[in-house]
């Protein structure tokens, strides 16, 4: 399931963020690697335990928290401090196809989560820079995501995935993983489907009509037979 969520930051907020980061020191990249990752990982990222990192990474955990779709789509029980990455064309950066560690940490809160979801949330608009596309493998193939500056790709750790070569400019993103309530990816997708699908009858007929609340009660019985907490 790969799902792509708009407007997770405003542009004022993007702006900010930049403009923040833009005064920060940065540190090679490969410093958060597994060793497979580390063999192809070639960026900057901000330090994760700096302050900086960890004030705009609480930012967009409680922007995540309140975003319907995103909770709809991801049921996340645990939350990593989002991480955040530069790639620069004069440095030829890129990052190679690799696969996230099944289980990862954050050292200063002790939390170690199973990797679940990885989420990408875009930090610079698509003309800023040219390659720096994100590649994601599935079944059905490979997937170019390149988003608007505020807006995000909710995708499976365990895929295959890459980021291209940069030719020119800069690309700039936070990322970070989380563990889900919902374990069963597919059990996860169908219950996101089912939501949607709920959501676009309460548009239509109002909550409170009597086959909307059927099935929202079946949405709610689902996961409650489903979810690990």
């Amino acid at each position: 399931m790969l799902i792509c969520i708009p407007d997770v930051l405003s542009k004022s907020d993007v702006a900010e963020f930049r403009r923040i980061m833009d005064a920060a020191g940065w540190e090679d990249g490969r410093s958060t690697a597994g060793a497979q990752s580390a063999l192809v990982k070639r960026n900057e990222q901000l330090p994760p335990d700096s302050e900086v990192a960890r004030a705009l990474g609480n930012r967009i955990i409680s922007a995540l928290i309140s975003n319907p779709r995103f909770l709809s789509a991801a049921i996340p029980l645990h939350i990593l401090p989002p991480l955040f990455n530069r790639y620069v064309s004069s440095d030829g950066h890129h990052f190679g196809v690799h696969v996230d560690n099944a289980v990862r940490g954050d050292h200063l809160t002790g939390m170690r989560i199973r990797t679940d979801l990885s989420v990408t949330l875009f930090l610079s608009e698509p003309e800023e820079y040219e390659g720096g596309e994100l590649v994601i493998e599935d079944n059905y193939g490979s997937h170019e995501v390149k988003l608007p500056a505020g807006h995000l790709v909710l995708y499976p750790a365990s895929s295959l995935h890459l980021v291209t070569p940069l030719r020119a400019g800069m690309r700039v993103a936070s990322f970070f993983w989380l563990q889900s309530m919902i374990r069963d990816a597919h059990a996860r997708s169908m219950i996101f489907d089912l939501d949607s699908a709920i959501q676009s009858l309460v548009e239509r007929l109002g909550r409170d009509d009597p086959e909307t609340v059927k099935l929202t009660g079946i949405y709610h019985n689902l996961i409650r037979y489903w979810a690990e907490v």
